[in-house]
């Protein structure tokens, strides 16, 4: 069955895992005295660099920030993914796979990692590399969605701009993708994923070694498209935050929290001690095989006698219903469903609130589909992953220096209170690239403007 939109990037598996031991190469180290200063002073005063996010869970199944790269830099549109370390971006080297025509494509020049690299030897932790004299760091990363991509690692200037006026071009490392593989009937139009997991390949953890930022990152994904991303701790909010540890027996590899118990419309299921993982890079929720079952059977039974029938005929998602005639947004059958929520049972009264506007989508056809999936089918085995459609207009905080995950409800829809001296420096770089973008990513381009035009900035 073709599910339209359906991503699920995150859950990643490495073939080539990594436990890094906080080492890194000096091509990733601040290139001079002054830059060394900034970061000293940057981490002293905290800084966060804020990012605005297109896309939506339906129909395009995907969330993105648009990152520049290189000197003189390029636009790269980047699936933003917490549920894997590695940012890569598709690579001309040459390529197989790749869905970017050549000159969106970036170009390696002379900047690959050597396989003798403490970088590289962290990376292939726990597995011990031989290398030849002159030998580069190759890359594999599997997805859970069975796509793939294979490459080279290398090193190159990300320009970035802070919250507290710094302009920063640090030397980050990241995968040159020169293979890759789509399982989608629809191949992504984004060029590549920023990997957000707890690793240290992540850019969050080398910015933080490099004592740019704090390793905190949030998001606010809108219901509506679109949100923003920030790296750092300047915008989390000081109240109103349901917090909750992470794991310790996924820390290593996921963002994950509990164990939590599943309630429908107010009310106990029986399903306990769920371990969830919070991934940015999934579309939907997935629950284990036990927990989707009763949460199906318990919908179905509460919807006898409502005007809604199961469809077949909707290809969208495994599961929808149609009404005596076509919906036109959540709103209109919002009322014919029961919350969900997940209660977190080693925190006292922590609870994330999944109402149905956060595990429904309505499809052009006008029938209304069920966002939650079961995982065990598709390989997750007793994983229970939050996605994007249950984590919608929620600031959200991965804090890893104090090992915990927040939440609190939020507009999504505008950018945080930020100076707006940086709000209306902040679209100035992309400036001058626009007709770039629009070429290469017409619809976050068209976003942009949108969000442009809704705070009046002049770009």
């Amino acid at each position: 069955m073709e599910e339209k939109g359906k991503r699920v990037m995150g859950l990643l598996v490495l073939l080539m895992f990594a436990t890094f031991q906080g080492c890194f190469s000096e091509a990733s180290q601040p290139t001079s005295k002054k830059k060394s200063t900034q970061s000293t002073a940057a981490h002293r005063f905290g800084s966060t660099a804020v990012f605005p996010i297109t896309g939506n869970v339906y129909p395009l199944g995907y969330y993105s920030v648009t990152l520049k790269i290189g000197n003189p830099p390029k636009l790269y549109e980047l699936d933003i993914d917490t549920g894997s370390d590695l940012t890569w971006v598709q690579c001309n080297a040459p390529c197989t796979g790749c869905t970017l025509p050549p000159e969106s494509l970036y170009h390696p020049k002379n900047n690959l990692v050597a396989c003798n690299d403490p970088f590289c030897s962290a990376f292939h932790l726990p597995e011990n590399i031989r290398c030849e004299a002159n030998d580069q760091c190759d890359y594999e990363v599997l997805y859970a969605d069975h796509g793939s991509s294979l490459g080279v690692l290398v090193t190159d200037h990300f320009p970035l701009r802070l919250t507290n006026g710094s302009l920063l071009g640090p030397r980050l490392i990241f995968g040159c993708g020169y293979n890759q593989r789509n399982p989608g009937p629809k191949p992504p139009p984004t060029a590549g994923v920023l990997g957000l997991g707890l690793g240290k390949a992540s850019i969050l953890s080398q910015l933080q070694s490099l004592g740019l930022t704090r390793n905190v990152l949030g998001h606010c994904l809108s219901v509506r498209g679109g949100g923003y991303l920030f790296l750092g701790h300047d915008l989390v909010p000081s109240s109103g935050i349901a917090w909750t540890p992470m794991s310790r027996d996924l820390l290593e590899k996921h963002y994950s929290s509990g164990p939590a118990e599943l309630l429908f419309g107010g009310k106990s299921t029986g399903i306990k001690g769920l371990q969830i993982i919070f991934d940015s890079g999934s579309s939907y929720t997935y629950f284990n095989s036990q927990a989707y079952k009763t949460t199906l059977d318990l919908m179905r039974k509460d919807l006898k006698g409502k005007p809604l029938e199961d469809t077949a005929e909707e290809k969208a998602l495994p599961v929808c219903w149609k009404g005596t005639k076509p919906f036109k947004s959540i709103q209109d059958v919002e009322d014919y469903f029961k919350p969900l929520l997940l209660s977190f049972t080693k925190t006292k009264n922590v609870h994330l609130h999944i109402p149905p506007e956060a595990y429904l989508i309505v499809t052009e056809h006008g029938n209304v589909c069920l966002g939650i999936l079961n995982g065990t089918e598709v390989g997750l085995e007793n994983f229970n992953l939050v996605g994007d459609i249950s984590l919608q207009d929620k600031i959200v905080i991965y804090d890893n220096e104090k090992q915990q995950i927040g939440w609190v409800s939020s507009n999504c829809n505008r950018l945080p209170k930020v100076d707006r001296d940086y709000n209306e420096d902040f679209w100035q770089p992309y400036a001058a690239d626009f007709s770039v973008l629009e070429e290469n990513y017409p619809a976050t381009a068209q976003n942009i403007i949108r969000l442009v035009h809704e705070r009046n900035f002049n770009v």
